[in-house]
């Protein structure tokens, strides 16, 4: 049976209304340097409705960030070996920054109400820790565009909120604990000494919340999420109320498959190219499709068999590329579970090979067919190794973001490949699809940091489920 998916895809908001004085328009910045692109998105937050719009939107290939001087210490480098420094870093998120602002003709003293900052570059690092010298990085980068140090941290009190929001913010009752969208991070305060990207697992999450609810879908607790850039990130989150618990982070490889499947086209730079270079919006016609769909899917199957999807094991301190601890994991009772191919990448020279021949014998429109396919195996699996795990539910939902899963004809592959692990009734409403989940999540994780809940349209709790607020009292006040 064929079932249509559910797409959330942000709508605008106009400059005349943003610059209205009567409005409750909460403008946050997400700056995201990944492995490929590094983005600054604007959205802003109706305080009265509890709904995100987008602003605008600037996008940067990460590979085009300025090489380290002499004197500049390399700390990390993307996927790809492109070498970063602090101060190279630094320059790449204040000119993204600042591009995006001037693009939506804001003031970034003033109207910008906070900033978010993640990255997905964690591939360069020997342990997950490392990324906090990183992500110290991006806030130098924001500083020197001029975002004042406040709008960047938790204020103490709700005097400290712009007198604006004030009358939303519910920080005289709740103080923020570390909680975004009522989920606990998986240990500490960050949860990155499991998996380095455990921060952009957290805003993924946060962000598919805001973005079910534009498709009617109840993202609320239990839930999976995965996002899908470069590499894997993503979150399984249990049952519990007021505050639900991490209990399965994802890692590993995603966009980097499809890639370096397109690399084979040499279309694309052999070493820094992506499919984002080449990818062409129109998906393969019906025709194609079904004279080719027997060939597509034995192409697909061949490339599936050089991708793990696993347990991540316990004597590993990488995997996928991203540095992870399972031992710590297993202690708090997190289930690592990642997508490797070969060992860290070995085998990924034979995916741009089998890519050369599928493009040789067949074209661009049957590869992407082809990459359609795996991807939506890739999700299918993962989903799977959950399910034994026993961190799937029946009431989870599944979210999914990211360019490398919500592209092409994925979308409804995932929902046929995912309907025969007998997920429930009605698959279409328990799965959605979000694009920008990392930038809505920056949204959403300023509105928890300012306590800008909206207890008529909850993000947090379970689903079905009423506002968590009057238990969160009742525990900050234990």
């Amino acid at each position: 049976m064929s079932h249509k998916p559910r797409i959330a895809e942000t709508p605008s908001v106009r400059l005349i209304d943003l610059k209205s004085k009567s409005n409750s328009y909460f403008i946050v910045a997400s700056v995201e340097v990944g492995n490929t692109t590094t983005k600054c998105i604007l959205t802003a937050t109706d305080l009265e409705k509890g709904t995100t719009y987008h602003v605008v939107k600037t996008v940067r290939m990460t590979r085009d960030v300025r090489q380290p001087k002499p004197g500049e210490e390399i700390f990390g480098k993307t996927l790809t070996g492109v070498e970063l420094s602090s101060e190279s870093v630094a320059e790449l998120v204040r000119n993204t920054l600042l591009e995006a602002v001037k693009k939506a003709n804001l003031d970034i003293k003033k109207d910008i109400h906070f900033v978010v900052r993640s990255t997905g570059v964690v591939a360069g690092f020997d342990a997950p820790e490392e990324v906090g010298e990183f992500i110290k990085a991006l806030a130098d980068g924001c500083l020197i565009a001029g975002v004042p140090p406040r709008n960047m941290t938790p204020p103490m009190s709700q005097d400290n909120i712009n007198p604006r929001f004030q009358k939303f913010s519910k920080l005289n009752k709740v103080i923020f604990d570390g909680a975004v969208a009522s989920v606990l991070p998986p240990t500490g305060a960050t949860g990155v000494e499991i998996v380095a990207n455990e921060m952009e697992g957290e805003l993924a999450t946060a962000g598919i919340k805001e973005g079910a609810q534009w498709v009617d879908v109840d993202f609320r607790n239990p839930c999976l999420s995965m996002d899908f850039g470069t590499t894997l990130d993503g979150r399984i989150i249990s049952p519990e109320e007021p505050y639900a618990k991490t209990i399965g982070n994802f890692c590993g490889y995603a966009g980097a498959i499809p890639d370096a499947i397109i690399r084979g086209t040499q279309l694309v730079d052999l070493e820094l190219g992506t499919a984002l270079d080449v990818f062409d919006q129109k998906p393969p016609g019906m025709i194609t499709m079904f004279l080719k769909g027997k060939k597509i899917k034995e192409y697909a199957n061949r490339l599936m068999e050089k991708i793990s999807i696993e347990k991540v094991p316990e004597n590993v301190t990488r995997y996928g590329s991203v540095p992870v601890n399972p031992a710590a994991a297993a202690e708090i009772g997190v289930v690592l579970i990642g997508c490797d191919v070969g060992t860290n990448g070995s085998r990924m020279d034979e995916l741009t090979e089998l890519g050369a021949q599928i493009y040789k014998e067949e074209g661009l429109k049957v590869l992407f067919a082809v990459i359609d396919e795996v991807m939506a195996g890739v999700i299918y699996r993962l989903v799977e190794v959950a399910q034994k795990e026993g961190v799937v539910f029946p009431e989870t939902s599944i979210g999914i973001t990211g360019r490398a899963a919500i592209s092409g004809d994925k979308p409804k592959l995932v929902l046929e490949k995912l309907e025969t692990l007998g997920l429930g009734d009605k698959i279409e409403e328990k799965i959605v699809f979000v694009d920008d989940g990392l930038a809505r999540g920056a949204a959403v994780m300023a509105r928890c940091m300012n306590s800008l809940g909206t207890p008529h349209n909850p993000l947090g709790g379970h689903t079905g489920g009423k506002c968590i607020l009057k238990d969160r009292i009742k525990l900050q006040s234990q």
